[in-house]
């Protein structure tokens, strides 16, 4: 049975773990730095597959030693943003939890397949390569996937129809300037330019970019975690299913895109091996000048992070 541990048993983390055990994909380890809550939550899920049926295990601990030889290591640790706080402004504590996090991770599981969940998450993706040494393929940043989900869950809602009949992507980093392919998105094939006007689409475009902090702001004390721990899990699915899937993930691209090095949101072959392909798709004119400016944003993020590690 593979394995995946979890760094971070908050509701992001422990979503997750839960998710992975009902769909029997692997045993799980919840790691956090605060022993009895990990271990409250793996027992609590684990007296829970009896009732699913479902024949693995789950582990709750603080002590990396238990996380030994994972095959995938999620990455959910820092804190959380508040109401009024942009992921950016996580930028400096995060980075630091994240850089304790791979130190440990690259220690005790060397081979292990990095996805990386914790905001500002372009510059997390960033840290985490830098302090694993990880082949590029091996680092992984969720959120395309979530983005999309939320776009396609704001069309669903305006046109009701159902999501099975939406197709559509979104690129760039996992901010205010992340980029729906309107020239991409279908509704039953057909494309959305012709399903609604110019103003509706930039209204689902503008609640897309606010969608955490939408809910952030219902929720006052705390942030998404249903709809990111089924995305995160979505990748656990296609690498140990080695599926070939094509998802939106936070990926490294040098010429691809004309990125020039850096991790950001693209469609990705996902596979055993992690990022196995990247795929260009091609832009319109409005949705290349979008990208520049996602891919400037995400440029700044990586300059300042590694300021700080200076």
């Amino acid at each position: 049975m593979p394995k995946v541990t979890i760094l971070g048993a908050g509701n992001v983390g422990a979503t997750a773990a839960h998710l992975i055990l009902l769909k029997g994909l692997a045993d799980v380890v919840l790691l956090d730095i605060v022993p009895g809550i990990p271990r409250g939550k793996a027992l609590d899920m684990l007296e829970s597959m009896p009732v699913e049926g479902k024949n693995v295990s789950v582990k709750g601990t603080d002590s990396y030693a238990d996380t030994a030889d994972s095959d995938i290591v999620i990455i959910t640790a820092g804190l959380p943003r508040k109401p009024g706080m942009s992921r950016d402004e996580l930028l400096e504590k995060n980075a630091a939890i994240m850089k304790g996090c791979v130190e440990q991770v690259k220690v005790t599981s060397p081979k292990a397949i990095l996805i990386i969940v914790s905001n500002p998450l372009d510059a997390m993706v960033s840290v985490a390569s830098e302090v694993s040494g990880f082949p590029k393929r091996r680092i992984l940043g969720m959120a395309g996937i979530l983005d999309t989900a939320r776009f396609k869950t704001f069309i669903a809602e305006t046109l009701e129809v159902s999501v099975n009949q939406i197709d559509a992507l979104v690129l760039g980093g996992h901010g205010d300037d992340m980029v729906p392919l309107i020239s991409k998105t279908t509704v039953a094939g057909k494309p959305i330019i012709q399903c609604l006007s110019p103003e509706e689409i930039g209204r689902l475009v503008q609640r897309t970019r606010q969608g955490g902090m939408e809910i952030v702001n219902h929720l006052k004390t705390g942030s998404a975690y249903y709809a990111p721990a089924s995305s995160v899990v979505a990748m656990v699915d296609a690498i140990l299913r080695d599926k070939k899937q094509l998802l939106p993930v936070a990926a490294y691209c040098d010429k691809e895109f004309g990125v020039g090095g850096y991790f950001i949101g693209v469609p990705a072959v996902i596979g055993a091996a992690g990022v196995e392909d990247i795929i260009e798709v091609s832009l319109s004119e409005e949705e290349q000048q979008q990208f520049e400016k996602t891919k400037e944003h995400v440029r700044e993020l990586v300059r300042k992070v590694r300021s700080l590690s200076r």
